[in-house]
């Protein structure tokens, strides 16, 4: 009799385990790729030493933003918009310029059909100081604009005077040969981006709102296409940002009674301070496989190898240890949740008092869904102590951006001229986890992309902001003729590129 019960069981678990296994089978066949079809199209013919060669010039222009310094880099920046008038010749005489906020640029290039709500690219001028101490760790000068074994190296290169050469390349090829978009086409080049862009882009769209501009979308720098990158994926992955985290810094500070440091209290005011921080470390706001994230596997899920394929495409089932996978990296983790960094902390000033006073920073990136208010009651909430206050910091602050939808015409203009430009590369929306300047058009524009497309294995993500940074001559190449049949494409596909009659 036990024998056949264990018959019975064994045989009921191995029907289980069948049927689980067939749905999901069944679950993965039936997410067919949803990569767009198109045949691929041959780049503009591109001078890729020339271009390099302009970048180079470009780096060696010192733009360089320094935080509570707004005119620090200034004699740097006019040197650029006179070097740009100098290289670009036909598009400035195609295009109208105007300075913004006393160093950004505003290119106006006029489209023929003026009912057409207008588009808008951007990049930014300034470039972040090289961190202290570390100049010799450069393998070629930060500031030389080197030309070197197929790259341009230097501050600036990627992050972001790339884009915005490729961009003016783009445009002088196109106003070169006679060429007059559709929509009205504005450039936008920031000159504070690294210091918040209150000066730049900020200006601008303030500009362009007493104008009574509407954009139909803006493009700004952002996420990249990754080669090696994600786990079970061959093919090199373009995300395009459709929407970007929040930004608000929080100040906890604590009170303690100073006194000589031979007779400490019980508890003092960095300790107390001490124990609130790591209270919001160990405990963050909590993390999911939802919006932004759920559509990016969707995509990518049907292009990956099994098993990652069989795992990503039931979700409903393994979820739980696809989170806390991810949960585990860093930047993966920054796309499940709204992340807390502790990164000031300020108390006394001599070794033997007691400090009156503690305080830290605590720096929130927000998921869209999450806010300001959400961050405050969070941190409130896991510090649990009365003595320890929490108030958002002075300075820079900004919601989670809306999330620009992936079946508008603007979006598929992105994704057809990835595919056609870069054959066999898997697209998909993606959330950037930094700020860019894009934020301050967010009133003005019905979509937001941030998309780049340079190209970057994990080898290269240090490079962001980091030393060594470059990019390839190739590369570079391709960002120009990116945003050259970028431009040729929407002139092209007219009213089904998203045009839409202004109101």
């Amino acid at each position: 009799m036990r024998r056949r019960l264990l018959a019975r069981a064994a045989a009921a678990l191995a029907g289980a385990l069948g049927l689980l296994a067939l749905i999901l089978a069944l679950n993965t066949w039936r997410q067919p790729s949803r990569q767009v079809a198109v045949p691929a199209v041959a780049p503009v013919a591109v001078d890729a030493q020339a271009v390099a060669g302009r970048l180079a010039a470009a780096v060696r222009l010192r733009t360089v933003s320094v935080d509570g310094q707004p005119d620090a880099a200034a004699a740097e920046f006019l040197k650029l918009h006179d070097w740009l008038a100098a290289s670009y010749p036909q598009a400035h005489a195609a295009l109208r310029r105007e300075t913004v906020g006393g160093y950004s640029l505003l290119y106006t290039w006029t489209g023929t059909d003026a009912g057409a709500r207008p588009m808008m690219l951007m990049a930014h001028q300034d470039v972040v100081p090289i961190a202290p101490n570390t100049e010799r760790d450069w393998q070629a000068e930060p500031f030389a604009g080197t030309v070197r074994d197929g790259f341009v190296w230097g501050r600036g290169a990627w992050d972001d005077k790339g884009n915005l050469v490729a961009m003016m390349e783009a445009v002088e090829l196109l106003a070169r040969q006679g060429f007059r978009p559709r929509r009205t086409l504005y450039l936008a080049f920031g000159h504070d981006e690294e210091t918040g862009g209150e000066r730049g882009a900020a200006q601008i769209a303030a500009l362009l709102k007493s104008r009574g501009v509407r954009l139909d979308f803006v493009i700004d720098e952002g996420l990249l296409i990754t080669d090696g990158v994600l786990k079970g994926l061959d093919a090199p992955l373009a995300l395009v940002g459709v929407a970007e985290k929040g930004y608000v810094n929080l100040q906890l500070t604590t009170h303690g009674t100073p006194g000589h440091a031979s007779m400490p209290p019980p508890a003092t005011a960095i300790g107390t301070l001490a124990q609130a921080l790591q209270r919001i470390e160990s405990q963050p706001m909590p993390a999911g496989i939802r919006g932004v994230a759920a559509e990016m596997f969707a995509r990518i899920a049907p292009e990956m190898s099994a098993p990652m394929r069989v795992v990503l495409s039931n979700l409903w089932l393994f979820g739980p240890l696809v989170r806390h996978q991810l949960e585990q990296g860093p930047s993966t983790n920054a796309m499940l949740r709204s992340t807390s960094a502790l990164t000031v902390v300020a108390a006394g000033n001599k070794a033997n008092v007691l400090p009156g006073e503690a305080t830290a920073n605590v720096n929130v990136r927000l998921l869209p869904g999450d806010t300001v208010a959400a961050a405050v009651d969070h941190a409130r909430q896991v510090v649990a102590n009365p003595a320890v206050e929490v108030a958002t910091a002075p300075g820079m602050q900004s919601e989670a951006s809306p999330v620009s939808p992936v079946e508008s015409p603007s979006y598929r203009l992105i994704e057809r001229t990835v595919r056609e430009l870069f054959p066999g590369t898997v697209v998909a929306p993606g959330l950037m986890i930094g700020a860019t300047d894009s934020r301050h058009l967010l009133g003005l524009a019905d979509q937001v992309y941030r998309f780049s497309p340079v190209r970057a294995r994990a080898e290269d993500l240090p490079r962001f902001h980091g030393t060594n940074e470059r990019i390839s001559t190739s590369n570079l190449a391709e960002l120009v003729a990116f945003y050259h049949r970028l431009l040729v494409a929407d002139a092209q596909a007219g009213l089904q590129a998203g045009v839409q009659p202004v109101r």
